[in-house]
């Protein structure tokens, strides 16, 4: 059976697999533009995270995919599950403000996963008293339950990340065209 896939690819020819070639990136090209769309149309630089630890147990389990917006004019809300990220932090966290303060200039937020004792000042602010509206990535708006599971494999075992790709590559590289 791959035998047969790769004689088809030798009889292809360069232009073939060029042609092929160009298919799989015009996919590529696709999926980063609907994402840089997404991104605009929720003002959220990231608006689909999954969810890493337990700390917000049990409104979201460890693989869950949330789903972001980040209303530029609108203050968050005590109660608001938003997602943060410091910087420096590489990874976002997904918690629960439970104090806001509005300034002239901006709104302070204070979080907490509600899972976890305390507030997050010590443990994850780095040094800073609270969260200014720019550390906010956006607000959970939706979840699906326990799918990110997938992204979470992929990270923890790499290979299997890599054998994914490879395995979605050589399906694009060898699909057939139907005219």
């Amino acid at each position: 059976m791959l035998g047969a896939e790769f004689a088809r690819l030798r009889k292809l020819g360069v232009l073939g697999l060029l042609f092929q070639g160009l298919n799989f990136l015009s996919v590529i090209a696709s999926g980063m533009m609907m994402w840089q769309a997404l991104c605009l149309v929720t003002n959220s630089e990231s608006p689909i995270v999954v969810v890493l630890s337990g700390s917000m147990e049990p409104a979201f389990y460890r693989g869950d995919i949330l789903f972001l917006t980040n209303p530029p004019n609108t203050p968050y809300a005590l109660g608001d599950i938003t997602v943060y990220k410091i910087p420096g932090q590489g990874i976002p966290i997904v918690h629960r403000v439970i104090e806001s303060h509005i300034t002239n200039t901006t709104q302070l937020l204070l979080t907490k996963g509600d899972n976890n004792p305390g507030d997050d000042r010590l443990p994850l602010y780095e040094g800073m008293q609270w969260l200014e509206r720019r550390h906010v990535v956006g607000k959970v708006q939706a979840f699906l339950p326990y799918v990110g599971y997938v992204t979470i494999a992929m990270n923890d075992f790499p290979q299997l990340k890599y054998a994914v790709l490879g395995a979605i590559g050589l399906f694009l590289l060898v699909q057939k065209e139907h005219s």
